[in-house]
Parts: C-alpha cells; structure tokens; sequence
C-alpha cells in the first residue's frame, strides 16, 4: 500500500466520502499529483518516514541530520542543508495541508446534507448525523496534521470512522426516500432528483474551486520539496532514497 502525501491522501478520501453519480461534478483539482512510498510522521524533534516494502525501511530527519534504518548517515555539507529544508519546508506546509483537508472534507459532507434533503425520508434527521460526523472529522484533522505533528495513520482512521458512521445512515434514508417515492407515486420528489447534479455543484463548487488553487500553491511548495529529495548526493545501497514524487498534471477547464 503506497501512502499518500496529506494533500493526495486527504483530497482524494474526503471526494469519496462524497462519491455516487449525483456527486460526479464536484471536483477539486490540483495541478499535480504527490505520491510517496513512505508513511510521513511529525513530531517536535523529528520528521519520521517509514514503510513495510523496500528499502530503507526508515529515516529520521532532524535538523539537518540524517539516520537511516539503524545508524545517522554522514552527509556532505549540501545534503545536511538540504535535509534541513526539507524538514522545514514539510513542517511549514502542514497548515496549508490540514486546511485543505478540512475544507475537503466540509465540502464532501455539505454535498452528502443536499442529497440527504432531496432524496432522504427524515432530511433533518440525515443532516444532524452527516453534521455529526463533519464536526468529529473536523476535530480528528485538527489534531493529527500540524507543524509539530503528523500521522497518515491517524488521519486515514479518521477518515475511516467518519465514513463508518455516517454512510451507511446516509444510504439508508435515501433508499428508503426512493422506494417510498416508487410505492407513493411521489414523481415530485424524482423530479427533484432530476435537478439534484446542479443544486450541489452549486451548492459546493465554488468553494471546491477556491480550494483547488490553495491545492496549487501547496503542490508548488511540495515541488520543492521534491526538488532537494532530488538534488541529494547521498546514495541508499548506491540508490537515490527517492522521498516523493510529484507529477504535474495537465490543466483541466472548470
């Protein structure tokens, strides 16, 4: 299992927390794609990167010092700055990070409340438990991505738990919206489900817009980012370590 870099990982989780083809027009979109092998964590002394397949299976960065599975590395004068960069340049983007994670996934769950209001048996009922979930996912990105912390791990679960919760209440009312609509001949509320595609993208849409250019400026800062992982001289079993990727994507009209 590849991790993904907060941006990737949160953007991309909270989308599908709004997936099924009444949603497919909601879209934030980054310009690039950041990919890692490596379970990023944070904490006050130290960035952590791990992973279970390959090799090195660890690294610890800490100002400016490198240890690589069981010993600090000697590094030349250019690769102890670089490092040292690296770990504040991924310390500063973790605000920016945490906030496209939360606005992510506050848009996910306003476009799952307008589905819920059209389509659900209890529209209020629906909406007290998507708003539940929104604010218990809120609080969990609040607490695992800062500057001093960090953990894919945490942030997935959180995620998890949201979608575990709240999907399944979710489907339930509007299943059970549809068949009522079927046996009562409610062609009302079909027809409202006509009109449901353009009553989210507005709903949602322009705020997923304003979030993908911030998704921009974050993919440049982690370009750079990628631009020292590149630039370092030292070799892992005569292999560059190869930290992330980051892929620029096409540009794609709105």
């Amino acid at each position: 299992m590849r991790a993904r870099f907060p941006l990737r990982l949160t953007a991309l989780a909270a989308l599908t927390l709004a997936g099924g083809s009444a949603l497919a027009e909601v879209r934030v979109d980054a310009t690039c794609e950041i990919d890692s092998a490596y379970e990023l964590t944070l904490n006050e002394r130290s960035l952590i990167l791990t992973r279970k397949l390959g090799e090195p299976k660890a690294i610890v960065m800490r100002q400016g010092r490198m240890f690589v599975d069981d010993r600090w590395v000697t590094l030349s004068a250019d690769d102890a700055r670089r490092i040292a960069e690296f770990e504040r340049g991924t310390r500063a983007a973790m605000p920016e990070a945490q906030h496209i994670g939360r606005e992510a996934a506050d848009i996910a769950f306003t476009a799952l409340g307008e589905v819920a209001a059209v389509l659900g048996n209890n529209p209020d009922r629906t909406r007290t438990h998507v708003e539940k979930a929104r604010k218990q996912l809120d609080a969990r990105l609040a607490n695992v991505v800062t500057p001093t912390r960090f953990s894919g791990k945490a942030l997935g679960d959180g995620i998890g738990e949201a979608l575990a919760d709240t999907l399944p209440i979710v489907m339930g009312e509007l299943v059970g919206g549809s068949v009522t609509a079927v046996f009562s001949g409610d062609l009302d509320r079909f027809k409202r489900l006509d009109a449901i595609d353009a009553k989210v993208e507005a709903a949602v849409q322009p705020r997923a817009d304003k979030l993908g250019l911030r998704a921009d400026a974050l993919c440049q800062r982690v370009r750079g980012l990628d631009e020292l992982d590149n630039a370092l001289s030292y070799r892992f079993a005569g292999k560059p370590l190869d930290l992330l990727k980051v892929e620029v994507k096409p540009s794609q009209s709105k």
